[in-house]
């Protein structure tokens, strides 16, 4: 239902009703935001990727293919944004200690579902940003392989060759992880 008022705002912004723009940031602001936060690492960045993406959307809008879905456009430009973002900013990844002074507080219940998302992120850090950016869109946001592939530029069947081995990489690191905190107890 989305995907169909998504077009017909974008039709009628592109004839001259800028103001509705608004609905459309409105609708998808947090998606963009959460697509930039999982490159970036940072809100306060992904923040301004979010915002810098509708910015490039509005000004390209009458470029904008019918053919596909507004999301998923936007999205790919949220994602392309954030990339380069990380290539100029070249953030800093992760300060460790705070994550080590977070996963020591409940020694006591490791496991417990905190726990697992800790390790779960901390693996998923691991990974490439495309990698991330594939696994969090198909089991986060239930996108189907072709509308990743549309988002990341890849073919369906790229996208589903590497979301096995994304599968793979991450299962792997979690091993690791465990590894690892199972040598510091």
């Amino acid at each position: 239902m989305h995907d169909q008022n998504d077009n017909i705002l974008v039709k009628r912004i592109v004839k001259g009703e800028h103001h509705l723009f608004n609905m459309l940031v409105e609708r998808h602001k947090k998606y963009a935001f959460n697509i930039a936060l999982k490159i970036l690492e940072s809100a306060e960045d992904a923040e301004e990727v979010a915002h810098d993406s509708f910015v490039k959307a509005y000004q390209n809008l009458s470029r904008f293919n019918h053919d596909s879905k507004f999301s998923t456009w936007l999205y790919r430009i949220t994602f392309n944004t954030a990339i380069t973002a990380k290539r100029k900013r070249k953030v800093i990844k992760e300060d460790l200690e705070k994550a080590e002074h977070y996963l020591q507080a409940d020694e006591q219940n490791r496991l417990e579902e905190t726990d697992q998302k800790v390790y779960i992120e901390k693996a998923l850090s691991r990974l490439s940003d495309k990698d991330r950016t594939i696994i969090s869109l198909f089991y986060l946001k239930d996108f189907s392989l072709e509308e990743i592939g549309e988002i990341t530029d890849m073919s369906p069947n790229t996208v589903k060759v590497r979301l096995h081995r994304c599968r793979k990489k991450l299962a792997d690191e979690m091993k690791n992880i465990l590894k690892e905190e199972a040598l510091n107890l």
